[in-house]
């Protein structure tokens, strides 16, 4: 019985280049052929330009130097993202990558912070309680600081989490490098059909000038046209449009600021959002709606209108259908990335999804033929972490005050997964949340978001009483101080990129 040996990747750009990348640094070209076939002549889709700090992960798994990697994709830092006018107009929260406080004997600290909370709201005096003052990402986005872990320190610095800008298109051309220093092979050539065995699985790929490539297993990074697992072998589609209307974005480049932002910025519009993301050489900027609710005229004057600077290049309309593949393995076929399916850009999981399939594949990979077995547990994993985000994603637009205008009136009365209703009622009642399964998105993702939407518990932990009020102001204070400590370490965004990784 003969290996799994020639592995065929059908499409470039994002998807194509980090598989290529992972299975050249896993694999030997000795063991296995590894062939990417791209097309020069056909564009590829940039699944955006913000990541979370995940993408750290597999930039080291890859052995990449970071301040190499961010000086040619004009990268920067980012701390997290920030929300402006989601909950309602003129309302405003970070979604920070790091940790508020620290867990308090055994109960986490979002908890003591409710818990104060309360008592702030019985006492019509007191002031409110400043989040951001008990997280060391949030407090420095807020001033545009930003430096790597500190190994040693004796303050939050030494966890310090991070992730992320750059050119997409500058990374997708960084890892095809890399992969082709590798022994991965590249066909420039267009795909004109798949060829089948009797048993269903592809056996070979037609191109238009290089003739019939064979392969034993085929990923297809071929984005949206989905060429071999949808055209080719019809797994089908489930449409979330009906939780997630936004389908189209408009996008345009703009000269930088004066100040380089540490934090990605969405911004709520009337039919969407959108986002502003701070490189080194320009901003990307993108307006996110719903064609349902507004026109792209309307929506490419709204970001023309608001570009913080000067055009750079003329807007280009992207379109997509949020949802997910029925499988994204079927066959001897493994759709990673777009073709496997999309979420909305809003929380920058587009790259984070190319990564887990990635990681996936490589955790299951056969070793003489495709078993049912694999394929099962690949299509499980990858439904159960897609459909957490999918949640995750929907509860920016439920959890909302906004009713001025009719998009987002429909997303106030719209249905939800019962996976989110239930995760929001516990948090209603109680102020508990529990991470299901390892989903992507933590206790602190979900606390950021259900805070800043306005849900407010009607209680919090028991325990978290058992702490007398002193000693727990005390305690709370040492957290702000050590913040504070952390943070009058850091240098500038703009002054760290220029002295650690400033492109030239």
């Amino acid at each position: 019985m003969h290996s799994l040996k020639r592995l065929v990747i059908l499409g470039g750009g994002s998807a194509g280049w980090m598989t290529a990348a992972a299975l050249a640094r896993t694999f030997t070209t000795q063991q296995y052929d590894v062939t990417v076939i791209e097309s020069s002549d056909i564009g590829t889709v940039s699944v955006g330009e913000a990541t979370i700090p995940n993408i750290r992960q597999f930039n080291q798994m890859l052995g990449i130097d970071e301040n190499d990697f961010l000086r040619k994709t004009q990268g920067t830092f980012k701390l997290g993202i920030e929300f402006v006018d989601w909950f309602k107009p003129g309302s405003r929260y970070m979604h920070p990558f790091g940790p508020y406080g620290v867990a308090l004997y055994g109960v986490p600290f979002h908890h003591y912070w409710l818990r104060q909370q309360h008592q702030t709201s019985a006492n019509s005096r007191a002031e409110p309680l400043d989040l951001s003052r008990y997280c060391l990402e949030w407090a420095a986005a807020k001033d545009n600081q930003f430096c790597r872990p500190q190994q040693g320190s004796k303050t939050p610095l030494a966890h310090l989490q991070y992730a992320f800008h750059f050119d997409a298109v500058e990374y997708a051309r960084y890892l095809k490098n890399y992969a082709l220093e590798r022994g991965v092979k590249l066909i420039d050539d267009r795909f004109i059909a798949a060829q089948m065995a009797p048993s269903g699985d592809i056996t070979a790929l037609e191109l238009a000038q290089s003739g019939k490539v064979e392969g034993d297993l085929f990923i297809d990074c071929s984005g949206f046209k989905a060429l071999l697992i949808e055209k080719t072998l019809q797994v089908g589609y489930e449409d979330w449009r009906h939780w997630l209307p936004c389908d189209t974005a408009v996008a345009q480049t703009c000269e930088s600021i004066t100040e380089l932002k540490p934090y990605t910025r969405a911004t709520a519009r009337p039919a969407g959002w959108q986002w502003q993301i701070p490189l080194q050489h320009r901003i990307g900027n993108g307006h996110v709606f719903s064609s349902r609710f507004m026109s792209d005229d309307e929506a490419t004057q709204q970001l023309a209108d608001s570009l913080p600077a000067k055009a750079l290049s003329e807007p280009r309309t992207l379109r997509w259908q949020n949802g997910k593949r029925h499988k994204a393995w079927h066959k001897n076929c493994v759709a990673i990335g777009l073709s496997a399916g999309f979420i909305e850009p809003l929380e920058s999981t587009g790259l984070q999804l190319i990564q887990s399939g990635i990681s996936r594949l490589i955790s299951l990979f056969p070793q003489h033929r495709c078993s049912d077995a694999d394929r099962a547990a690949y299509n499980r994993y990858t439904d159960f972490e897609i459909e957490r985000i999918r949640d995750f994603v929907i509860l920016h637009y439920k959890a909302t005050e906004r009713d001025d205008s009719a998009f987002w009136r429909y997303c106030q009365h719209m249905e939800i997964p019962d996976t989110l209703a239930d995760k929001i009622a516990l948090y209603q009642s109680s102020g508990r949340i529990f991470r299901d399964n390892s989903e992507m998105f933590n206790e602190i993702s979900w606390f950021s978001v259900l805070n800043g939407q306005g849900i407010q518990p009607q209680s919090y932990h028991p325990m978290a009483n058992a702490i007398p009020a002193q000693e727990l102001d005390n305690l709370m204070d040492k957290i702000t101080q050590a913040i504070a400590a952390g943070k009058a370490q850091m240098p500038a965004h703009q002054d760290y990129i220029s002295q650690q990784c400033r492109s030239i």
